[in-house]
């Protein structure tokens, strides 16, 4: 017996034309055209600490594996 008549992959799917059209006038009724400007903002500087960070670990990461390809390159 099926539970669920809905495919699962169509609830991942990416929204279309309509569908952004509803979300875009949800999000002004909702938070007002004043307040846009704002949140992409706040999302724009979110996306820029988060891409801040993964290059910094990244960086971490490089720094370690040449560390560690010195010493064994000096003790061999």
């Amino acid at each position: 017996m099926k539970l669920f008549s809905i495919d699962p992959l169509l609830l991942l799917s990416m929204p279309g034309g309509t569908e952004w059209l509803w979300i875009i006038l949800a999000v002004i009724i909702l938070f007002g055209g004043k307040k846009i400007p704002e949140l992409a903002k706040g999302l724009g500087k979110g996306m820029r600490e988060f891409k801040d960070a993964k290059d910094g670990i990244r960086k971490d990461i490089e720094t370690e594996m040449t560390k560690k390809e010195e010493i064994e390159a000096v003790n061999h």
